[in-house]
């Protein structure tokens, strides 16, 4: 059985129409699409001659035997955003699917390393806010108290919806026991942005995720009545506010793939008659160089302070989240670009911002690296998600390259 990129187009839309509807892709994981997602595609390898079994956390992996019990590892993800796209997720573990095929057939069912295919359970983190959960299980990062009582916007609890799924959170470190004999771990990904398609290629090989500061910073005025108070005697929190949001910008863009967001903002006492007094805002900072990551951290705290002063307020600063760079096997990325430029003639080294299960798997210390492929316009996580069906069969190619040349490297290490 030959490679058969067509294939993966065919099953992508499959299940489109199985697990979406008129607004996009349905399957928030833990729920009943999602789970119906995942038993077609258990459906799609009861052909093969692999075994198949869920961890302590979720993850499904599917698991072609070889002459070498070392293990390379290829991702993804079933799950979905609520209305999301087609491909986010899916092309991954599709794709994968179409190179564990193409490796069966050719070695007649016992390749010369053992290949593993994983569904990474909840990557999204679109129900209960923790993405990356299966991955992180896995790598031995997850927190299960920080966790456990996390709940839907229906009140559901995280840990009673793992239960209806069959988990107990208390057993997710066993997930750590899938690492064993893991060589390598390939994952190819829809880009999500709009740099390959600006520059006309489609296929990227990917550095590795940036890493991320995310806070809250709050500015302290008060307030006052906006008829009677005079321009020159108000301590308006908001004017501070907007003064850091036009200035993060500045931030970033000394830096080439660094980028900064004020993505909320919240004001009291809310009203059009009222200075405002409080003023909360959220700010997402990010970039592959860690020097960079606190060198944008530590002029967005100064800037602050001094847009407060300036507005006779004051400010503090509360982290919400922030997790290091995560930059990808050196050796594994020449083998990604030399797959790429075979089935593309070209390749571009970028790093990704958003997070993916990658970045937990390297965590773990298994060589990993990511390929990416041309989104249009750009969009993801929206139902217009779209790539175009050539560049989707050329990623099931280059994957498949990649697949060959990491198996013959991990057979190389001592």
């Amino acid at each position: 059985m030959s490679l058969n990129p067509k294939r993966t187009v065919a099953e992508l839309k499959e299940l489109r129409a199985l697990t979406g509807d008129e607004n996009g892709a349905q399957r928030v994981a833990w729920t009943d699409t999602w789970l119906k997602g995942r038993e077609w595609f258990a459906s799609k390898v009861k052909e093969l001659p692999v075994e198949q079994h869920f961890d302590a956390a979720g993850n499904s992996w599917v698991t072609l035997r070889g002459a070498s019990e070392k293990s390379l590892l290829i991702g993804g993800h079933l799950d979905s955003v609520p209305n999301g796209g087609w491909l986010d997720g899916s092309l991954n573990e599709l794709a994968g699917l179409e190179v564990l095929r193409r490796i069966a057939s050719e070695f007649q069912g016992r390749p010369p390393v053992t290949i593993r295919l994983v569904d990474w359970a909840d990557e999204e983190g679109a129900r209960f806010g923790r993405s990356l959960l299966g991955s992180s299980a896995f790598a031995g990062t997850h927190s299960i108290e920080a966790d456990r009582s996390r709940t839907d916007r229906d009140g559901v609890k995280l840990e009673a919806a793992l239960k209806r799924c069959g988990l107990e959170i208390e057993r997710f470190p066993e997930a750590q026991k899938e690492q064993k004999n893991a060589g390598a771990y390939l994952e190819l990904h829809i880009e999500q942005g709009p740099v390959l398609e600006r520059m006309g290629l489609p296929l990227g090989v990917v550095l590795g995720t940036k890493g991320v500061e995310r806070h809250i910073i709050t500015f302290h005025g008060q307030e006052a009545h906006s008829g009677s108070t005079p321009m020159n005697a108000r301590r308006d929190a908001l004017a501070a506010a907007a003064k850091l949001a036009l200035e993060i910008r500045t931030i970033a863009k000394k830096h080439d793939d660094a980028v900064c967001t004020v993505g909320s903002v919240k004001t009291s006492p809310g009203i059009a008659t009222a200075v405002v007094g409080r003023c909360e805002v959220t700010l997402d900072q990010r970039d592959l160089d860690a020097n960079v990551l606190a060198e944008m951290h530590r002029e967005a705290q100064d800037a602050s302070q001094r847009f407060a002063a300036e507005e006779h307020c004051t400010v503090d600063w509360s982290r919400l989240w922030n997790i290091e760079p995560v930059l990808f096997h050196p050796q594994l990325l020449d083998l990604c670009e030399q797959a790429v430029r075979e089935t593309s003639g070209a390749s571009h080294r970028m790093p990704s911002g958003p997070l993916h299960d990658a970045a937990e798997v390297s965590r773990a210390g298994i060589p990993t690296v990511m390929m990416f492929v041309q989104s249009l316009k750009g969009i993801s996580h929206n139902k217009i998600e779209d790539t175009k069906e050539e560049h989707l069969g050329m990623s099931v190619m280059a994957l498949d390259r990649s697949a060959s040349k990491t198996m013959d490297w991990i057979l190389a290490q001592p």
